[in-house]
C-alpha cells in the first residue's frame, strides 16, 4: 500500500518537474542565444560610424605621445577629428602632431604639461577654450617601475602623490573641463582608460591597481548620471598590450599592438559601458571574474608579481655589480697609468 502511494505521488510530480526542467532549459538556451547575438553585435558588427566629427570637431587625448594614447590619436585623426594632444614632452608632441597633419591632413594643437603636478589645469583649460570637443580620451597613466611591497617602494611619499595625480586627478579634472560643453550640446564621448588590474586587487602593484579601480567606478557612475543627456562615458580595462609601459616587445594574440587594440576598442563605444576592449581580453576578463574565484586570482597575481620582483632585483644587482667592477677596473687602470708615468719621470 505504501509503495502504491509513493508511485502515485511520483506520477503526480512528473508534470510539474517536466515543466520546471523545460523552463530551465529554455531559459538557458535563450540566455546563450542572447549572449551570442550580443557578442556578434559587439565584436563583429561594432558601432559603425558612431565616432565621427559629428560629435564635435575636436578630440582630446592625454598621454598622446606613446603607446595606446598615440594609437588613439592616430585612429581618431584617421576618422577626421582635429586633434588636441596633451602630454609631458613638447618635442614628442610636435613629432606626433606633424605626423598626424602629414598623414591625415587634420588640424592639431598641443599642450605640454606634467600630469604629476596638480597646478596644470588652468593652462589646459585655457588651451581648450573655444574648442568643440566631441571625444575625450583620458589615457595618461603611470605604473610601478617593478612590482614591490607597499612599504618598500622607493620614495614612497612622492610615489603616492605622483600616481594619484596622474592616474586619478587627471581623469577627474579633464572630465570637469570637457564634460560641461558636451552636456550643453547633448553629445560627446569620454573614454577613461582604466586597466584589467582594476578589476580585482593586484598585490605588489596595489596602488596602481587601486587607482585603476577608481577610474572604473568613476566612469560607470558618471555614465549613469549623464547617459540620459546623450553622453557616452566608457570604462576601458585592457589586459596586457605591447607598449613601452608593459615592456612587451613582441605582440601576440592576447598581447596586441596598440593599433590593433585601439581599433577593436573603438568598435565597442556605445555598446558597452565597461569593456575590456578586445575580444581575447574580454574572454580573459570573463574567465577571471565569472569562473575563477577572486581569491585565487589575487593569489595568482601576487605569485606572478613576486617572481617579477625577484627577477628585477636580481638583474639590478647584477647591473650594479658589473658597474662596480667596471669602475674598479677604471680606477685600477688609472693607478697603473699614474705608476707608469711616475716610473717614466724617474727614468728621465
Amino acid at each position: 500500500m505504501n509503495w502504491m502511494n509513493v508511485e502515485e505521488t511520483l506520477r503526480g510530480a512528473e508534470a510539474p518537474l517536466f515543466w520546471v526542467g523545460a523552463f530551465t532549459v529554455a531559459s538557458l538556451a535563450l540566455w546563450l542565444l542572447y549572449r551570442l547575438l550580443s557578442g556578434f553585435r559587439i565584436w563583429v558588427l561594432g558601432n559603425g560610424q558612431l565616432l565621427s566629427p559629428k560629435l564635435g570637431k575636436w578630440a582630446v587625448v592625454t598621454g598622446a605621445t606613446d603607446g595606446i594614447g598615440k594609437s588613439y590619436a592616430e585612429e581618431l585623426a584617421r576618422r577626421g577629428f582635429s586633434m588636441m594632444l596633451i602630454s609631458r614632452s613638447q618635442d614628442k608632441l610636435e613629432d606626433v602632431a606633424r605626423s598626424l597633419e602629414d598623414q591625415y591632413k587634420v588640424e592639431t594643437r598641443t599642450i605640454a604639461v606634467d600630469f604629476g603636478r596638480s597646478d596644470i589645469y588652468d593652462k589646459i583649460e585655457a588651451g581648450l577654450t573655444g574648442l568643440e570637443i566631441g571625444v575625450l580620451v583620458n589615457n595618461v597613466g603611470v605604473s610601478y617601475t617593478y612590482p614591490e611591497y607597499y612599504l618598500q617602494i622607493p620614495q614612497l611619499d612622492n610615489f603616492i602623490t605622483n600616481m594619484i595625480n596622474v592616474n586619478v586627478t587627471s581623469v577627474c579634472q579633464m572630465t570637469r573641463l570637457v564634460l560641461p560643453r558636451m552636456v550643453e550640446r547633448s553629445k560627446g564621448v569620454v573614454l577613461n582608460i582604466s586597466s584589467a588590474s582594476g578589476m580585482y586587487p593586484l598585490p605588489l602593484l596595489t596602488v596602481y591597481s587601486s587607482t585603476k579601480a577608481f577610474v572604473d567606478f568613476f566612469s560607470r557612475g558618471l555614465q549613469e548620471e549623464y547617459r540620459r543627456q546623450g553622453i557616452i562615458i566608457q570604462s576601458v580595462l585592457p589586459f596586457f598590450v605591447a607598449t613601452k609601459m608593459t615592456r612587451i616587445r613582441k605582440p601576440t594574440l592576447d598581447k596586441p599592438t596598440p593599433e590593433r587594440y585601439v581599433a577593436a576598442e573603438l568598435a565597442t563605444v556605445g555598446l558597452q559601458g565597461q569593456t575590456n576592449g578586445y575580444f581575447p581580453h574580454a574572454v580573459m576578463g570573463w574567465l577571471t571574474t565569472k569562473l575563477v574565484p577572486c581569491n585565487l586570482v589575487i593569489l595568482f597575481g601576487a605569485r606572478m608579481n613576486r617572481l617579477q620582483r625577484t627577477g628585477y632585483l636580481q638583474r639590478k644587482k647584477l647591473r650594479e655589480q658589473r658597474n662596480g667592477d667596471q669602475l674598479q677596473e677604471q680606477v685600477n687602470g688609472d693607478k697603473l697609468r699614474e705608476q707608469r708615468n711616475g716610473d717614466s719621470l724617474k727614468n728621465d
